[in-house]
């Protein structure tokens, strides 16, 4: 047999401390109707709590970059103002999704910002992952935070779309002005090229009559330069005059490239609702678990409470009365 400090076994201390759990346990149980009278008191609390707290039901939509035909029509018009036949698609694909992604950004913070906050939320499906996006929405009833989820992110496709036309408007009307500059530059060289050769030929015609020569004096005009102009004589001369004040300018092929390019830049039209900004990788859900209040863990844990307090309040009656007889 061991013995402590005192000259008490040490199995003594073990059986003394058996003893003193059994009789708080005995204690507790002595007192079982007061502890059940708390753990009612208790229920009744968590009852009425989860009669008027307000549920919060959340639903949840996936959704990634555009399909190639969601924003077809938009591709196309910018192929035509870049006038460019390889406009790489994945390109609008990521401005697009970018542009939801800070457009729903922005209304989640002004719905949370509001008098009567809303929870709304935008974050990577994955970790570490731009695409896809996970869309929360909270909600009184499952059935409101579904639809309200598919509203704010139709709302947002909306915007999206006017703000994608608004800016191809404007780049419209920007290329548009640059192409009719540049058509205006090249009309403009063409006429001073015309004029220019009337007033040669003319020059030429002057010389020709001084000179007297009225018929050609070369068999073959390509031989002819401009200082020898007149050797066509005055009747070939007045007859070049007439032709060149009605033939039309003469331009480059670059002239009608720029022209056909502006032409097709006036052409474009697209419809707000022929763009998409997102595609559904899965539809708003329909909750079937509410996020608060959970009945079953608040009930649970409105008993826990009612037998803790419940065992503490006998207990520590108790030992006053032990206290009490004691003195």
């Amino acid at each position: 047999m061991t013995y402590e400090k005192d000259g008490f076994p040490a199995s003594r201390s073990k059986d003394q401390e058996n003893v003193d759990l059994i009789d708080l346990f005995l204690q507790i149980w002595r007192g079982k109707w007061l502890v059940g009278l708390f753990v009612l008191l208790c229920l009744i609390i968590a009852v009425a709590y989860l009669s008027v707290a307000r549920e919060k039901w959340t639903s949840v939509a996936v959704i990634s970059s555009p399909d190639a035909g969601q924003i077809a029509s938009y591709t196309n018009a910018m192929s035509v103002l870049n006038n460019d036949d390889k406009y790489e698609i994945s390109d609008i694909q990521q401005v697009v999704i970018g542009r939801f992604n800070s457009a729903f950004t922005a209304l989640a913070e002004t719905l949370y910002n509001q008098e009567k906050p809303e929870k709304l939320t935008i974050d990577p499906a994955v970790q570490g992952q731009p695409l896809p996006l996970k869309l929360t929405y909270q909600g009184p009833t499952a059935r409101e935070a579904q639809q309200k989820l598919a509203q704010y992110i139709e709302k947002v496709d909306r915007q999206i779309a006017k703000e994608l036309i608004d800016d191809l408007n404007t780049s419209i009307k920007s290329r548009s002005a640059d192409l009719v500059q540049t058509l205006a530059a090249q009309e403009k060289v063409a006429q001073e090229q015309k004029d220019l050769r009337l007033k040669q030929i003319a020059q030429a015609l002057s010389v020709a009559k001084e000179a007297e020569v009225q018929s050609p004096q070369v068999r073959q005009a390509q031989n002819v330069s401009q200082d020898t102009l007149f050797l066509l004589g005055s009747s070939a001369l007045e007859s070049m005059i007439k032709n060149e004040s009605s033939r039309p300018l003469l331009f480059t092929d670059d002239y009608y490239k720029v022209r056909q390019n502006l032409l097709n830049i006036q052409t474009i039209k697209v419809k707000p609702e022929s763009i998409h900004g997102y595609r559904y990788v899965m539809k708003p859900t329909l909750s079937i678990h509410r996020d608060s209040p959970k009945r079953a863990l608040t009930l649970i844990l409105a008993v826990l409470l009612g037998v803790i307090i419940g065992s503490g309040y006998v207990l520590v009656r108790n030992a006053f009365r032990n206290h009490q007889s004691n003195v």
